[in-house]
């Protein structure tokens, strides 16, 4: 499971994020970007991070470390800001937090080279989970000591917020025309070689066995929450073997 850290300071807001994310303090006296439970689609979207965030550390992609951040919603009474004041109120409990990475740059495709086996994995990886969060417009890539980091995954696996469409939805292809990486010549099959054989269900196990039970708890249709983490499992194992071959990358 992952690390449990309580929050102790609530810093700043990060206004960059749609969902308010905000720098907080732990326990351990280090510095989190927190995703509250409270926001936008609340712990679907903290579910997508953990399982995209796992598997890609797995797979050897640079992420920054995640743990659970319990809240208390006393942190949130000095708060001036009403929006961020209620959002606190509302995330009680088990939130998701992840390493802040001090002094990282924002990714820009003009600025910075990519290699094309380095843009590939990245594409590929982005196809499997369907990452429709990683255009030019907005990367979700930082540039920090020199290696290139992913973050915000969040808008992920997008079957996981319809249920019953999901198998439908995870045979769609992958559209890269618009992907951060797309001008770096990303080598799709090399990084397709490599990596769809690790994406074993042995894996997904481990990595969905990294969600808290409190995210999983009272999805219609699943009767316990491991009946639901085999659920994010299967259009992952499906969409690995075949996934580099739906990648569209023509405008």
């Amino acid at each position: 499971m992952l690390k449990e850290v309580i929050a102790t300071r609530y810093i700043t807001p990060l206004r960059e994020g749609g969902s308010l994310p905000g720098l907080v303090e732990g326990d351990d006296f280090a510095p989190y970007v927190m995703k509250f439970s409270g926001a936008g689609q609340g712990r679907k979207t903290l579910v997508a991070e953990v399982v995209v965030g796992e598997l890609a550390r797995r797979l050897g992609f640079r992420v920054p470390r995640l743990v659970t951040l319990d809240l208390d919603p006393v942190l949130g009474l000095g708060e001036p800001d009403q929006q961020v004041q209620e959002l606190l109120k509302s995330s009680g409990g088990a939130n998701l937090g992840m390493d802040f990475l001090s002094g990282a740059l924002g990714f820009d495709p003009l600025a910075f080279t990519v290699s094309a086996e380095e843009a590939g994995r990245i594409v590929w990886f982005d196809a499997l989970v369907n990452n429709v969060d990683r255009s030019w417009r907005n990367p979700n890539l930082l540039m920090w000591h020199g290696d290139l980091w992913l973050i915000d995954h969040g808008a992920t696996m997008i079957w996981h917020h319809n249920w019953p469409g999901a198998e439908t939805s995870a045979a769609r292809p992958y559209d890269a025309a618009d992907h951060a990486l797309a001008r770096f010549a990303p080598d799709l099959a090399t990084a397709a070689a490599d990596l769809a054989p690790q994406v074993t269900e042995e894996l997904l196990a481990e990595v969905t066995a990294e969600i808290p039970d409190a995210w999983l708890t009272g999805e219609p249709g699943f009767d316990t929450p491991d009946d639901l983490r085999r659920a994010y499992a299967a259009p992952l194992l499906a969409r690995a073997a075949v996934i580099h071959e739906r990648i569209k990358r023509d405008q």
